[in-house]
């Protein structure tokens, strides 16, 4: 037979001690801190994004007869500062019109025409004044009335003595660039792609008047093709007179 192996208990405290031991390191590993959660910070309010150019629209007024007496082509922007209802505090506003959102009115008299614009709660308003002596027009009044939902109060600006647009009875007055017509401290008007024509109208524009902006864009590729020239002119010049040298220098024998 073989010998029988004894088997050794092992003491009923050293087990406990075990099992306390590995209750306590699980407790240890697997218990994490408690997450303090940031403190939450007011970020202060974003302020409008700035809208991108217009879309140009065009916008007619037409007399008893149903002729058309004021013809404009343009995209125009708002620049208004009013007190925000939210913010408590003055705040700058740029909006752009959209032709398929906008009625145009008006009217005309001989030496005065007028182009209402209407958006929703914004009204436009411009007034163009004839010198019949001169044979001169230009736009002497801008108006606004808003009431936007920030608004604390409805705004309304205007301006009457403006010389904005000048041009020339029976022309149209263009200016392709963005141009800026101050009205007032808390108002101004962008515009983009401009073209207008009060008073004597034919059918279509007449012939268009340039504003000093695109005059300034049309004489600088005209100086640099002037500046090439002369100095291609010079580098002829100087091959000629390079060329009948060395043919001096040679005499027949």
């Amino acid at each position: 037979m073989s010998p029988a192996i004894r088997r050794q208990n092992m003491p009923a405290g050293a087990i406990f001690s075990l099992v306390l031991a590995v209750t306590i390191h699980q407790c240890f590993t697997i218990d994490a801190p408690p997450t303090v959660p940031a403190p939450e910070t007011s970020s202060p309010p974003a302020s409008p994004a700035t809208p991108g150019p217009p879309e140009r629209g065009n916008y007619n007024v037409t007399n008893a007869t149903g002729t058309a007496c004021l013809l404009a082509r343009m995209g125009l922007q708002l620049n208004i500062s009013f007190t925000s209802s939210s913010h408590g505090k003055t705040v700058q506003e740029v909006l752009n019109l959209h032709p398929n959102l906008t009625k145009s009115s008006g009217s005309c008299k001989s030496d005065s025409a007028t182009l209402i614009l209407t958006e929703d709660n914004i009204n436009l308003t411009f007034v163009f004044s004839l010198n019949s002596t001169s044979n001169k027009y230009h736009l002497n009044g801008l108006e606004l009335s808003a009431a936007l939902p920030d608004m604390a109060k409805p705004i309304c600006v205007s301006n009457t003595s403006l010389n904005y647009l000048r041009g020339s009875l029976g022309h149209s007055y263009m200016c392709r660039k963005e141009q800026t017509l101050s009205v007032t401290q808390d108002f101004s008007l962008n515009t983009f792609q401009l073209q207008v024509q009060p008073f004597c109208i034919s059918g279509d524009f007449g012939a268009a008047e340039e504003c000093e902006l695109d005059e300034d864009d049309m004489l600088i590729p005209i100086i640099v093709g002037a500046a090439l020239a002369v100095l291609v002119l010079i580098v002829i010049l100087a091959y000629l007179i390079g060329r009948s040298r060395s043919h001096a220098g040679y005499q027949t024998i």
